[in-house]
């Protein structure tokens, strides 16, 4: 029997396996996760940022852990010879109207104590020369990392400790007793003390399987990208952002650039039809069922249908896609665009119809359930990790 069975090989789960096999090492941890390779979902499909902390509402469990996740993750990096990069964002105010918006996020970053400076046209002008605004913040630490590798070198590190982490091994069912818990998995059964759930895009489905009621759903968005062509990547130097509409917990489409040399534009936010829904045809029965009959989800979509519509066309359209875009870089061209891999976020709603905007971690007697861990969850995983693990130890 393990001592703690660990669902889901993301960044999160990799994390808190490693964080249990240093500081407990007489603890005996197991991940499971469903797919052939460790980060095949969202750590491997996110944008490779490396958030400074500056958007998230200040003593959240977000602004806690993305600060100190960040400063863990450059020291793990640099240790495990990850590729990052600290290329630096700029923020940008493109008109008078979003200014209210930007000085918004500067208060949040004061009271987060993230380095972060004003800055007018000209200065943001030699930083990133062809983007359009009328005001910025600069944030010199933020930065790019490989995802896929650090989640790789996390994997590693447990396994260094004498720990599983084994694949192909998809949750099938689950029976939580006094003493600890049997997992049915695609690979056999696993018996445990205790058990964490990291599965994103199902996170909810596997709460209610081990006998919870969580009072969430979890909802996917697709993240669909576009990548500048070689010759159009001159455009950005770093992480272009524009300021965010304050209703929803996405960012917004910017321009990113990547470890490889690339520069991404995105994501959208598109509602999928499908809890792993990469493509707009990618729809499952059952999983849509569940989305259209939850209450909050009609509650979501009576408040924010025009943004849903808009996020829609986009999808549909490069060039409803390329407005978005020169909002922030007037001078792009449909040309200077190709497709890249689309990414799919594991959202929490309410049922009275609210984005959840925090990460969101529940416990039973038994289980540990990851229920929202969205953006910035990869930069603070390493902190994220800890404190999951920490609410383990109390029962250890």
């Amino acid at each position: 029997m393990h001592d703690v069975a660990i669902i889901g090989g993301g960044i999160v789960g990799l994390a808190t396996a490693y964080h249990l096999s240093r500081q407990h090492p007489e603890q005996s941890v197991i991940v499971l996760e469903k797919e052939a390779r460790v980060a095949a979902h969202q750590t491997g499909r996110n944008s490779g940022v490396i958030h400074s902390g500056i958007y998230y509402t200040p003593g959240s469990l977000k602004a806690k852990n993305c600060r100190e996740g960040k400063r863990r993750l450059q020291r793990f990096c640099a240790e495990r010879d990850v590729d990052y990069e600290m290329c630096g964002k700029v923020i940008v105010a493109a008109d008078e109207s979003e200014i209210p918006g930007l000085r918004e996020i500067e208060r949040k970053g004061r009271a987060n104590e993230i380095q972060h400076e004003r800055i007018g046209p000209g200065r943001l002008a030699e930083i990133e020369p062809h983007v359009r605004g009328v005001e910025a913040l600069r944030v010199p630490r933020a930065g790019i990392v490989d995802y896929t590798g650090m989640a790789e070198a996390l994997a590693e590190g447990v396994r260094e400790r004498g720990h599983e982490v084994r694949t192909s091994a998809g949750v099938t069912g689950m029976d939580v007793r006094p003493e600890g818990a049997v997992l049915h998995t695609e690979a056999g059964p696993t018996e445990t003390r205790h058990v964490v759930n990291c599965g994103g895009l199902y996170a909810d489905r596997l709460a209610a399987m081990s006998g919870a009621e969580p009072d969430v759903q979890v909802v996917p968005f697709r993240g669909e990208y576009y990548e500048l062509t070689p010759d159009a990547r001159h455009l950005c130097n770093g992480l272009i952002y524009p300021v965010p509409d304050p209703a929803f917990p996405f960012l917004g489409v910017h321009f990113t650039k990547t470890v490889e040399g690339g520069v991404e534009c995105g994501p959208s936010a598109v509602l999928a039809f499908a809890r792993e829904g990469y493509l707009f045809g990618n729809v499952h029965g059952r999983e849509l069922a569940e989305i259209l009959s939850f209450p909050g989800f009609w509650r979501l979509a009576a408040r924010h249908w025009k943004k849903g519509f808009l996020e829609i066309a986009q999808s549909l359209s490069t060039r409803y896609y390329l407005r978005a875009l020169r909002h922030l870089i007037p001078a792009i061209r449909k040309s200077d665009l190709r497709p890249a891999a689309a990414g799919v976020r594991a959202q929490a709603l309410t049922r009275s119809g609210e984005l959840v905007d925090d990460f969101l971690i529940t416990e039973t007697e038994r289980v540990v359930n990851v229920l929202n861990a969205a953006s910035p969850a990869a930069t603070a995983s390493l902190s994220v990790g800890e404190h999951i693990g920490e609410r383990l130890a109390r029962r250890f």
